[in-house]
């Protein structure tokens, strides 16, 4: 088997991390997940349910000036969504005033960077696309236990495109955009959603067969990502069990095990790059949205607003021992974000 680099073996080996930055008519019912999960976690707090607003249409500007591309928009999706605020999101779908720009011309960086508490990049129609959650066990983000969206474990609201609603009342994807790719004639083809923040395109799921031949064929792309195997460490500041990939940190790169590379991309032609440039894919599996970047992210993308009642809270580094009081009794999961 190839190479394999757990997540907290990222941290070390890719050291160049971010500081904190912060249709049919099934698209409109929200998307079947499973429950909280075993263990001892409780429900956590009920948040209080904002009201549902009208929305304006969307609206999104793609525009170069001078060396960077600009994209702007009010945050409203082109699609159906699911019911916001609802089941497992209390939030509701507020207008936004969405201001990024990446290079014109994308440049690879000597080293991969790290994604953080940020958007990882935006959809074309305006949406970010942001993997994080704002949920850690026992809601301690000195754990380093963070859960992720989408594997089931824990109820975030996520809809049919894999999207839900922050606190803000942003809406963004976690996921494979499907109300984007119904949109298209064909959801199979080789599509590209948008722009990571280091400006390289993102796909959806599918691309060539050969990365460097159209005629090949097209196929779903798989990532390289795995659940580890055997139990997690024990202790007090571990949630125990077995690696399940509730966890981000339950998931390691292993080298030639899917078809892409470690940030979920590849070098490949592409359709609207046919001499051949490097992309970046969501995936149905792990990581879904790529968790590092291939170039420079743009500090637009930096979340600089407050949230509001409580905002967002970012990662950061193992926790210490713990003193003579003992061990913390486990609590919910935090409101989604």
């Amino acid at each position: 088997m190839g190479k394999r680099i757990g997540q907290t073996g990222l941290k070390r080996t890719f050291a160049v991390g971010v500081a904190i930055w912060g249709s049919l008519s099934t698209f409109g019912q929200e998307r079947a997940r499973g429950g909280l999960g075993e263990g001892p976690r409780g429900q956590g707090e009920r948040p209080e349910q904002m009201e549902k607003v009208d929305l304006p249409e969307p609206e999104v500007r793609i525009f170069i000036e001078g060396s960077f591309r600009h994209i702007e928009s009010n945050g409203v999706p082109n699609h159906e969504t699911g019911s916001f605020p609802g089941r497992g999101n209390p939030h509701a779908i507020l207008p936004q005033q969405h201001k990024w720009k990446v290079p014109a011309k994308p440049e690879i960086a000597e080293e991969p960077t790290s994604l953080q508490r940020h958007p990882f990049g935006v959809a074309l129609n305006g949406i970010p696309i942001d993997p994080g959650t704002a949920e850690y066990w026992n809601r301690d983000p000195r754990s380093g236990w963070r859960y992720e969206a989408l594997t089931g474990h824990v109820n975030l609201g996520i809809d049919l495109s894999n999207a839900h609603v922050q606190p803000t009342g942003a809406y963004h994807y976690h996921g494979v955009p499907h109300g984007v790719l119904h949109s298209h004639d064909r959801p199979d083809e080789m599509t590209m959603i948008g722009y990571a923040a280091d400006r390289f395109p993102i796909y959806a799921n599918f691309g060539y067969v050969q990365a460097n031949d159209p005629a090949s064929g097209i196929k779903e792309m798989k990532s390289s990502w795995k659940i580890k195997e055997g139990p997690r460490p024990s202790g007090s500041d571990s949630p125990g069990g077995e690696y399940d990939g509730r966890f981000t940190a339950d998931w390691e790169y292993v080298e030639g095990y899917g078809d892409l590379d470690v940030l979920n991309g590849r070098f490949g032609t592409t359709p609207e790059y046919p001499e051949g440039i490097y992309h970046y894919y969501i995936t149905e599996q792990f990581p879904y949205v790529p968790r590092m970047y291939k170039g420079k992210p743009d500090e637009s993308f930096a979340r600089r607003a407050v949230a509001p009642r409580g905002g967002t809270r970012g990662p950061g580094g193992p926790r210490g021992p713990r003193g003579e009081n003992g061990p913390r009794g486990s609590r919910g999961p935090r409101p989604a974000n």
